[in-house]
């Protein structure tokens, strides 16, 4: 079992910036990727930002040259650092951490709310 905790969301003016924190317990050794995912009301989540284990990243095209998922020293904190927002960033902010087996373990939401 991989438990996932988000922090960092809020309400944020247009053109600022937000860090997420996301700290991964349990079998942390089993994980393979770590993720950020967003659902906005009414839409589907979908996918913005990934790290693999060997620090690969990858990226919604919506949010390439904003937004950055790191990771920190001790592996099992993910953050997303969310430069340039925008109201379409507007949604609750998901973690989610794929494991070696393929079973995937989502955090509780953080909501973002970005005001024009």
């Amino acid at each position: 079992q991989v438990q996932l905790v988000e922090s960092g969301g809020g309400l944020v003016q247009a053109g600022g910036s937000l860090r997420l924190s996301c700290v991964a317990s349990g079998f942390i050794f089993r994980i393979n990727a770590l993720a950020w995912y967003r659902q906005a009301p009414g839409k589907q989540r979908e996918l913005v930002a990934t790290i693999t284990r060997g620090d690969s990243t990858n990226y919604a095209d919506s949010v390439k040259g904003r937004f950055t998922i790191s990771r920190g020293n001790a592996k099992n904190t993910v953050y997303l650092q969310m430069n340039s927002l925008k109201p379409e960033d507007t949604a609750v902010y998901y973690c989610n951490a794929l494991t070696i087996s393929t079973d995937d373990y989502w955090g509780q939401g953080t909501q973002v709310t970005v005001s024009s």
